[in-house]
């Protein structure tokens, strides 16, 4: 049974809700004093991971189009990609205005270059800041086949985003393994795909 145009809706509401509601939990646990001795670190925790839970998200959309044969699913990847940026982007001004402070920005240049995870991070802001930006149908329409050759930077971002969590917390953790274990699954779910382009 194919998912409805009416359930798309729906399930696009339903998706923006998740997106949405984890900022405003994040907005009162901070107010509250319900995050650990170390809040910037917690913020900056919470605002990566619903990142890469997007982006995650936003990879499984494919795979689900293809062999749950719903094609009309399709529709919500641009709203998760975008939810993904948003969050990728509070991460950085997270860390830019809670770990170094308005005081220090100059230095945020100096600690891009010379940490290789912030190095990681901020490449994979700035891929999600060129999708963002051509995410638009009037976008792929002026840029053709140019398109999906950029939108596939998106496998690099998958990637890397999970690497620069495993980093940034220097030490062995379950959690960022398991991201980018999902991430390798998700994109060997593509092989024949990223394999043609080696043809």
């Amino acid at each position: 049974m194919r998912i409805t145009a009416k359930q798309v809706t729906w399930l696009k509401v339903i998706l923006h809700l998740a997106a949405f509601l984890p900022m405003l939990w994040l907005f009162y646990a901070a107010n509250q004093g319900l995050l650990s001795a170390d809040p910037a670190k917690d913020i900056q925790h919470f605002t990566g991971r619903m990142a890469l839970k997007l982006l995650l998200a936003s990879l499984l959309v494919t795979p689900l189009v293809r062999y749950a044969k719903q094609p009309s699913l399709i529709r919500v990847r641009r709203l998760l990609g975008l939810w993904c940026f948003a969050w990728a982007t509070l991460h950085l001004t997270s860390y830019a205005l809670l770990e170094l402070g308005l005081s220090n920005l100059a230095l945020l240049g100096h600690e891009l270059v010379s940490r290789p995870y912030l190095t990681l991070g901020i490449i994979s802001w700035t891929l999600l800041l060129a999708l963002a930006l051509t995410s638009t149908q009037a976008a792929q329409r002026k840029m053709g086949r140019n398109w999906q050759r950029l939108h596939n930077v998106v496998y690099l971002v998958a990637i890397l985003a999970p690497v620069h969590y495993l980093l940034s917390v220097k030490v062995l953790s379950p959690q960022p393994l398991l991201y980018m274990l999902a991430a390798l699954v998700l994109l060997a779910l593509r092989y024949r795909k990223i394999r043609g382009w080696w043809r």
